[in-house]
């Protein structure tokens, strides 16, 4: 360095003792950059290609200050050393990149497809963008915001599984309710409680003993009584629908003439769900 202090102008301008496109004059009294050092600040840009051609500070690594190198910016990520948010979308592109490994060029950008931006993920809802479910409930965070739902919230929407419903069983030639009946009607009405979103259909059936018409009869009486259980313990009628099917359509295997087959003498209960989509689990 000494040396080159001791030049003339005249030959400092046409020496470029470093081959990085600047000469040694500019260098030393115009950028205060290392004539001697292709790359002054080490962030594997020359000094010549900051200066020349990215108009970057061949002096400070992270020119716009957005945690990413110059070279990063432009040798790996292709995004703009001069703006901290080359996408514009409110997040800086080393967020982007190191924190969130979304998209730094791409404004709109859906990393995990869910049908929400990456920016109001981390900005409006607070979920994960690189997550579809990120509470993982089997809801897309899209679905979720579309339905009103937390996206956040495993618990909400509950869902009640097709087959969560108990089916009670009924006397022969009865229609009332039993006590061990009551205690599983209970239990779905305490499903129904919690999953506001789904409404019930009861199916009721009897056994073979008797004629059609008045098997028809008896099972409306049984969804009646599976209603009126509902309805005497909160769940609203329209909530409610139910029909009486008459004789069930399989015979059971230990059916007898007198006194039919109790599984055949049960009333169904079924969710019915209002939600727009179901969960994928």
């Amino acid at each position: 360095m000494e040396y080159l202090r001791s030049l003339d102008e005249e030959t400092l301008r046409t020496l470029d003792t470093d081959a990085d496109s600047l000469k040694d004059y500019s260098e030393m009294y115009e950028h205060d950059t290392d004539p001697l050092d292709a790359d002054t600040d080490d962030d594997d840009l020359t000094d010549g290609q900051e200066v020349n051609e990215y108009n970057t500070n061949p002096l400070v690594a992270d020119t716009d200050g957005d945690g990413l190198s110059d070279g990063d910016e432009v040798n790996s990520y292709n995004t703009d050393p001069n703006n901290a948010d080359t996408d514009g979308d409110g997040l800086s592109d080393g967020d982007e990149i190191n924190r969130y490994n979304t998209d730094p060029n791409d404004a709109n950008g859906d990393a995990d497809g869910d049908g929400v931006s990456d920016v109001d993920e981390i900005n409006t809802h607070g979920t994960d963008p690189n997550n579809p479910d990120s509470d993982g409930d089997g809801f897309t965070d899209g679905q979720e915001l579309e339905m009103g739902t937390n996206p956040m919230d495993g618990s909400d929407p509950v869902f009640i599984d097709m087959n969560a419903f108990n089916t009670i069983n009924f006397g022969f030639d009865r229609s009332n309710i039993s006590d061990a009946a009551a205690a599983n009607l209970a239990e779905n009405v305490e499903l129904l409680r919690n999953a506001p979103a789904f409404r019930v259909r009861v199916d009721a059936y009897t056994d073979h003993v008797g004629g059609d018409q008045y098997n028809l009869r008896l099972s409306l009486r049984r969804a009646k009584s599976v209603v009126d259980f509902y309805t005497s313990n909160g769940i609203s009628a329209d909530r409610i629908e139910s029909q009486g099917l008459g004789k069930a359509p399989v015979a059971c295997m230990d059916e007898t003439e007198e006194r039919g087959c109790e599984a055949n003498r049960r009333a169904e209960s079924h969710p019915i769900s209002t939600l727009k989509y179901s969960p994928k689990k």
